[in-house]
């Protein structure tokens, strides 16, 4: 990270910090010339050149070869304070430190050059991977409720006269279903891309989280997999100042997810506390859970475990980890004991208010 950010400087900056760096240690070898060996400084410069390397262009790092081979000529090689050298030993020091501290910073260079175009060769195979991930995921994932929309409509237009008001019915539930999944993955995308380029700006106001979870909890029931959600309202709670949208997203989301990958007739927990300045809430199952190895990448873009059903686009547990990290907040996922199903455990630390207080601001 550190050669990363010291390349954005310009050649001028780089110059001037590196001629810093090189008088400083010069100036710390020369009061310390009668504890230290002129060749242990040395090796000392021959170092800083390098470390110079690994951060900065090949002009600033020239410079600095140089810039040190002239220093230690003039201040630590006898006689001092003069370019003139008399011992045929401190020629060839004088001469073979100049050559390698060239070669030894051009190589490093060098070194540096290839090693950043095989990670941008390894970015670009790995960006072609999500990209082909995700394609494969969105193109059954968009293309089914599409084609389920269309047939629908196109049975309801030639068979209008011919169908019972049944069948319209079950035909126009299928529309609806099918308009809701796609909404939710164009709704996924879109997150994602707010989270990716920076886009997302918490909107936080006084939130009930009983009332939210409360609402959430009728738009998922019932379940064509009979699954049951259990809450239990807290009502010692305080309000808290969250974005509210994005809170009911994420709680969203992990209900989604426990629906879609356990069982049927598993029951879904949701919990919420108040810890330590914090809104501690919990989603939790009595499904199968998690394999060990893989919780470590669940909210990894476009993952998904190893042998699930199709549908879905690992995008999910991905965006809920975004917008718990734009709250500042942090999400554990851990099985719970005995394999009785997983739990995620969210905790957010938020400005909280009671109800009577917030009357009287």
């Amino acid at each position: 990270m550190i050669k990363f950010k010291a390349q954005k400087y310009s050649i001028v900056k780089q110059c001037l910090i590196s001629i810093i760096l090189i008088f400083v240690v010069s100036v710390i070898c020369f009061f310390s010339s009668k504890y230290i060996d002129y060749r242990i400084t040395a090796l000392v410069l021959l170092m800083i050149v390098s470390f110079v390397a690994m951060l900065f262009d090949i002009f600033p790092v020239l410079l600095t070869a140089v810039l040190s081979g002239l220093i230690l000529n003039y201040f630590f090689i006898e006689p001092l304070f003069t370019f003139h050298i008399t011992d045929t030993e401190n020629i060839l020091l004088f001469l073979m430190y100049l050559i390698i501290a060239l070669v030894s910073a051009v190589f490093t260079f060098k070194i540096r050059e290839a090693e950043n175009k095989v990670r941008e060769k390894e970015e670009k195979v790995k960006t072609l991977q999500l990209y082909d991930t995700l394609l494969n995921s969105l193109s059954h994932e968009l293309r089914t409720p599409i084609a389920t929309i269309i047939g629908s409509v196109d049975i309801l237009k030639e068979n209008k006269n011919k169908l019972s008001e049944t069948n319209q019915a079950e035909l126009l539930e299928e529309i609806d279903k099918a308009g809701i999944r796609l909404n939710g993955q164009v709704e996924n995308l879109l997150n994602m891309s707010r989270l990716e380029t920076g886009m997302l700006k918490l909107k936080e106001d006084w939130c009930d989280i009983n009332e939210l979870i409360c609402t959430l909890i009728q738009k998922n029931t019932p379940t064509k997999h009979n699954h049951t959600i259990h809450f239990t309202p807290n009502e010692q709670l305080p309000l808290f100042k969250l974005d509210t949208g994005l809170i009911e997203e994420i709680i969203q989301n992990l209900v989604t997810n426990a629906i879609q990958y356990t069982p049927e007739n598993t029951i879904i927990t949701i919990d919420v506390q108040y810890q330590s300045d914090c809104c501690v809430f919990s989603v939790s199952d009595n499904g199968n859970g998690f394999p060990e190895k893989e919780i470590p990448f669940v909210f990894n873009k476009f993952y998904r475990l190893p042998n699930t059903k199709t549908g879905g686009s690992g995008l999910g547990l991905s965006i809920v980890k975004g917008f718990v990290e734009a709250h500042n907040g942090t999400i554990v996922l851990k099985n719970n004991p005995n394999h009785s199903g997983a739990c995620f455990t969210i905790s957010i630390l938020a400005e909280t208010s009671y109800l009577n207080h917030l009357k009287n601001e």
